[in-house]
């Protein structure tokens, strides 16, 4: 039987993505893990891999089409012994028959979802059948998004009680939505959301797009639409602001003995031949040990090196230190792996790589999610201090300000010193007062006394 192609969700927070390009045409026969077409997520351009074995019978999206929801089928593949032609004219025979029953389904359901008109506009044909038997409530293994996994977790939503609409009976986020709405399979920890909302919903409502236009002249401005990166990054900030208690701590450290360092290090570097010529093996900057300093101090203060669930703290066993890099558009994270472990010519080499793909959007998912801090570093720039948001589900974040000759008081004497001042932003769920100001303390002796980075 024709087999459907679906866009594929290349991260938990994936909505949609756009079909750059298609590698295969119709007519061409493909295997299990052949490229068929390139993805273009929020963060990177991933390549798509066939899962079922068969030939491209139609192309349903085009190439270059932005806004594809995941889920959505893409293309069609003729099973074995079936005429691909055949397939492509009964699917688009097909397609209008298909639809005719979702046109009515809501005017059926409209008599029960009647006092409830808020929750009829989702989907409410869809939260009906939750109690249905599916194949999942058997003792069956659930087949569910990790997007929809984590919505059903922080809602009390027993997705095993949800009929999928995915591929195969997948339970995805329009599904746990739809639950949520209408009210079904609703936890105790879901119950009392209702009851802190209310005086908050009302002074956080934001202006709506004709209000912000109406502020300004006709004429005096032009309308850029988002991309996919810039509607994740509001919606991921909001969340953290929203969710996350933020408090912040600030320390200035002295930099003259890690600059030092880093010169002779520098210095030090043996040569290797490219096809440029011979250039160092490696080049350390500040950023690469503030990278290290900061792996090193959660080593030295495990129980910082944290992150919240509602359930139970999750303590890592590594430093996988993320570093928020800018790129057009907007900015990533790729992560540096138990950056404790790693000397800090392996940090160097494999930042300036990561930060490379980057900014070509070549980062595979792995390399940017996940991860147990961050560092972002606006030094560069000027900027003396700041804080960071974080970045769930870091507990902690540390921003960096530039580096400055000010001036000290050394025993009684004034002298003049490089500075950097740095802010800790916490989680304060995970990280109380006292144990944020323990971590932000080793990362300073850290930086002072740079030598214990080498050993």
């Amino acid at each position: 039987m024709p087999i459907n192609i679906t866009m594929p969700a290349l991260s938990p927070t994936m909505e949609e993505g756009n079909l750059a390009k298609w590698l295969v045409k119709e007519g061409d026969k493909v295997s299990p893990g052949d490229v068929i077409a390139e993805i273009e997520t929020d963060k990177a351009t991933m390549e798509v891999e066939a899962v079922d074995e068969g030939t491209v019978a139609k192309l349903v999206v085009p190439a270059g089409t932005e806004g594809v929801k995941v889920n959505a089928v893409i293309a069609i593949l003729a099973g074995e012994g079936e005429d691909a032609s055949a397939v492509a004219k009964a699917d688009g025979a097909a397609a209008p028959k298909a639809e005719a029953p979702k046109a009515d389904a809501p005017k059926a359901e409209a008599p029960k979802e009647a006092p409830k008109p808020a929750a009829a506009a989702p989907a409410p044909a869809k939260a009906e059948p939750a109690p249905v038997a599916n194949g999942h409530a058997g003792g069956e293994r659930v087949f569910a998004s990790p997007l929809a996994r984590r919505i059903a977790k922080d809602a009390g939503v027993d997705v095993a009680a949800l009929t999928g609409s995915g591929p195969h009976g997948r339970v995805v986020k329009i599904d746990v939505e739809t639950a949520i709405a209408s009210g079904g399979a609703k936890a105790a920890p879901a119950a009392k959301a209702p009851a802190a909302a209310p005086a908050a919903i009302p002074a956080a409502k934001p202006m709506s797009d004709d209000q912000v236009l109406k502020l300004f002249a006709e004429g005096s401005y032009e309308l850029v639409p988002h991309d996919n990166m810039r509607k994740t990054i509001a919606r991921r900030l909001v969340v953290a602001k929203s969710t996350i208690p933020h408090f912040y701590l600030t320390l200035d450290c002295e930099l003259d003995a890690l600059l030092a360092l880093r010169t002779q290090l520098n210095a030090a570097a043996p040569m290797k031949k490219t096809e440029k010529g011979e250039v160092p093996a490696y080049k350390l900057s500040v950023n690469d040990m503030v990278i290290k300093a900061m792996a090193m101090a959660l080593m030295a203060v495990p129980d910082a090196n944290a992150s919240w669930t509602d359930n139970a703290m999750v303590k890592h066993k590594h430093a996988d230190v993320g570093v928020a890099v800018s790129i057009p558009g907007g900015l990533i994270t790729p992560i540096i792996r138990k950056a404790d472990e790693k000397t800090l010519s392996v940090i160097s080499n494999e930042m300036k790589d990561l930060a490379s793909r980057a900014r070509s959007r070549k980062l595979k998912p792995e390399e940017y999610q996940g991860g147990t801090t961050a560092v972002s570093n606006l030094g560069m720039f000027g900027v003396k201090d700041f804080a960071a948001v974080i970045n769930p589900p870091h507990a902690t974040i540390l921003a960096v300000g530039a580096g400055e000759e000010r001036a000290v008081v050394k025993k009684g004497e004034i002298k003049i010193a490089t500075v950097m001042s740095v802010t800790l932003s916490t989680d304060h769920r995970a990280v109380d007062g006292a144990l944020g100001a323990e971590l932000l303390g080793a990362f300073k002796r850290m930086i002072e006394n740079p030598m214990g980075m080498l050993v």
